[in-house]
């Protein structure tokens, strides 16, 4: 499973969806989930760096700063095995005021008609966010939040990475029509 997480987590940097040390990575285990070490750079990271945390209490130090609210994830909705949060330039860029992001796209209608933005003050960022994205990841699966980052869930680490793919090309689509002036 983790070689599993590594191949993934350098996807998001490889594809852009992540710079070098952004973004973080999970799958849950049976009653504990394995999650990338806080400050992990997918260019160097290895298999047995990730990080194993309960499910039932607070992750150990070491751990992703996010781990926490992987946690949240996994204890509010028992279908997800894996918890994927990358730093989608065009997702972030076109929801920085705040608005919820309707994909102009056919692929992005298809799968997620209108994408949640979640507003979380950024000094207040770790205490408030784990439950408002946990929240939001009951009923779909991905959010926004603002001027931050993506985050996406799946019954597998490939369905989670999915959503991200086809949440940025949609956003990336977007961004295209704006300039070329055929979408408002």
């Amino acid at each position: 499973m983790r070689e599993e997480l590594l191949q993934y987590y350098r996807w998001l940097r490889l594809y852009g969806y992540n710079d070098s040390h952004s973004g973080n990575i999970s799958a849950r285990d049976g009653s504990c989930f394995w999650v990338t070490p806080t400050g992990a750079c997918a260019d160097t990271l290895r298999a047995d760096d990730f990080i194993a945390c309960p499910l039932d209490s607070q992750p150990p130090a070491g751990a992703s700063g996010d781990a926490n609210l992987h946690r949240h994830v996994y204890r509010g909705n028992p279908k997800a095995r894996a918890v994927i949060h990358a730093h989608c330039p065009h997702a972030v860029a076109l929801t920085m005021n705040g608005e919820d992001f309707i994909p102009p796209d056919f692929e992005g209608q298809l799968y997620f008609p209108r994408v949640r933005v979640i507003s979380v003050p950024y000094e207040y960022y770790f205490e408030q966010a784990a439950p408002l994205v946990a929240d939001a990841l009951k009923q779909e699966p991905l959010c926004i939040v603002r001027g931050h980052g993506v985050y996406a869930w799946g019954e597998t680490l490939n369905l989670a990475y999915k959503w991200i793919g086809s949440l940025e090309l949609s956003a990336g689509t977007a961004f295209i029509a704006r300039q070329a002036g055929t979408l408002g």
